[in-house]
């Protein structure tokens, strides 16, 4: 395994830049995921990191070698696509030992290198069937043993678990980190979902119109997010945002209702400066002096999502009790105050000290 750095790494497509000085250090056995919406350059950055699209300007390295001009065979990675690319006519064997032909490596070392990782990816027993014969977590498993028999310093997953369904996700992202945890070798990871991100990575890259917006591990973005395109993009059911004004050390939302002023507020935020009060759904209680007007309730068993107007504004609250609302309603409820953040409206930027 090897450590990567991307430093300062833009991309252009003509006059059109879609990485904008990227830079993000990645350590030796690390599980880095790159999380974004659709079109912020997550999966540009890693084909630049597999040698599959050139670099404009900036440096790539894996270990202490820059790469930008090395092609991919000659960069020691293993790459995990979004589609399985199997050959049909392939048994799983076959499409495992396939990269190993290629390179000349003899049938005995092929089955040997073959046979451990099956045996790890629970495939041992299907080597001899064919991709057709196969469901779709199988056949991507057998894409990451393809992977995983070249022995790489780096892989690197570009959204696999988007062509699965549901459940089969949960598991898969399971199996996936489970992987990681007995061969640690450095991994790169991109997908577009935030729950992916949350539940496997070491650190996560949140990335937003080809700039990277922060850094960090999963919790650390999550409790203190820098900005409010991280603070809405991590978590789900998302951070609910409250827009008003600040006023002696009070906050008043836009229809004029006053909310708990955040714990964590520093003293040179001034009076009057139109501001976003963001907190998690799980941040709010039932109980308090708080009204919510009720809009949907959704019973999900061992929760209860509440969606209504708080402030005027819609929010979203989850709530571990059984809750009888129904459309219309009115019922109390109260916010934690050390859960509150407060962003400038203009800038985006968080503006209460980090949570402990």
């Amino acid at each position: 395994m090897a450590s990567v750095t991307i430093d300062d790494v833009r991309k252009s497509f003509g006059q059109t830049e879609v990485l904008h000085g990227v830079s993000v250090d990645i350590e030796e056995g690390e599980f880095v995921v790159l999380v974004g919406p659709s079109g912020c350059g997550k999966s540009t950055l890693l084909r630049m990191l597999a040698g599959l699209e050139n670099i404009t300007s900036g440096r790539i390295l894996i270990g202490d070698k820059v790469v930008n001009k090395l092609p991919p065979k000659e960069r020691d990675i293993a790459m995990v696509f979004q589609n399985y690319a199997l050959y049909p006519h392939l048994t799983v064997a076959e499409n495992m030992g396939f990269s190993l032909k290629l390179n000349g490596v003899s049938k005995a070392d092929i089955a040997e290198r073959v046979k451990p990782a099956a045996e790890i990816l629970g495939l041992a027993h299907l080597l001899e069937r064919y991709p057709r014969q196969l469901s779709g977590g199988q056949r991507q498993r057998v894409a990451m043993g393809r992977a995983i028999v070249r022995d790489p310093q780096v892989f690197l997953f570009d959204e696999p678990l988007s062509n699965l369904d549901a459940k089969l996700r949960v598991s898969m992202r399971t199996e996936i980190k489970n992987l990681h945890n007995r061969l640690t070798t450095t991994t790169v990871y991109v997908t577009h979902d935030q729950i992916e991100a949350m539940t496997m990575a070491d650190k996560i890259v949140v990335m937003n119109d080809g700039r990277v917006e922060q850094i960090g591990a999963p919790l650390e973005l999550y409790d203190n997010p820098a900005n409010l395109f991280v603070a809405g993009f991590i978590g789900s059911p998302a951070m609910n945002m409250v827009q008003g004004t600040l006023s002696n050390g009070h906050f008043a939302a836009g229809n004029g209702q006053a909310l708990p002023t955040p714990s964590r507020l520093p003293a040179d935020v001034g009076n009057g400066r139109t501001l976003i009060y963001g907190i998690r759904p799980e941040g709010i209680a039932l109980g308090g002096e708080v009204p919510l007007q009720v809009e949907v309730t959704e019973p999900t068993g061992s929760e209860t999502y509440v969606a209504g107007q708080m402030g005027g504004a819609p929010v979203t609250c989850v709530f571990r009790e059984r809750v009888a609302a129904r459309p219309g309603d009115t019922i109390q409820i109260s916010v934690d105050p050390a859960a509150v953040h407060l962003f400038d409206a203009e800038s985006g930027d968080r503006l209460t000290r980090p949570a402990v």
